[in-house]
């Protein structure tokens, strides 16, 4: 797989970008492929969005961006960011094309080994063009002037959590991310690290 170069940026090395998945949905409590497709949350997700309010007490940012896709927003809206959400596109999940709505125990029926991050998805995206609308919102981000609320879906954040280490769009196979999760991309020094992982609401 051809990969781009990593991106570089310039901005506040103390400034923080914090990844908020969205919470369940149906689909992602059995594990289907959800891309493009406009799940709802379901009643555990809306709680766990609540859940991700009370943990974030009102906390002030910069900016807050939220993918297009009802999950996101309504997530976004129920730890109450509703009000202060910018609808960033380049969020939206990856287009999982021909696998959408599909299990990977059922694509690797089809196709023994089969992952998202190492075959080409029919009608889809690959993992490098996933990597370019990651970088799009990582300048954006950094050109907040502060801390960042990116609140969106999992594939798409570790896809951005790669670009943010400099790392290749598919380094986000390293990355396990829970619903409603919060996860906290920062500086050390100049050097962007991972300063907080998948903590649950």
């Amino acid at each position: 797989m051809a990969h781009s170069e990593p991106s570089r940026y310039k901005g506040d090395v103390s400034a923080e970008l914090w990844l908020i998945r969205h919470g369940e949905t149906d689909w992602s409590a059995s594990g289907r492929h959800t891309g493009r497709t406009d799940v709802p949350l379901n009643e555990a997700g809306e709680q766990q969005a609540k859940g991700l309010g009370k943990r974030l007490a009102g906390r002030p940012f910069a900016a807050v961006f939220a993918s297009p896709l009802s999950r996101a927003r309504d997530t976004c809206r129920l730890a109450g960011y509703g009000d202060a959400a910018q609808i960033e596109p380049d969020l939206r999940e990856w287009d999982y094309g021909e696998c959408e709505g599909l299990t990977t125990a059922e694509l690797r029926k089809r196709d023994p080994g089969w992952s998202v991050w190492s075959r080409r998805l029919p009608g889809g995206e690959t993992a490098d063009e996933v990597g370019r609308r990651a970088d799009r919102v990582i300048a954006r981000a950094v050109a907040a002037g502060g801390d960042v609320a990116l609140f969106a879906h999992a594939h798409v954040l570790r896809v951005l959590t790669a670009r943010w280490l400099e790392l290749p769009a598919d380094g986000g196979r390293l990355f396990a991310l829970r619903t409603a999760s919060i996860s906290v991309l920062s500086y050390e020094r100049e050097a962007r690290v991972i300063d907080r992982w998948n903590l649950s609401p």
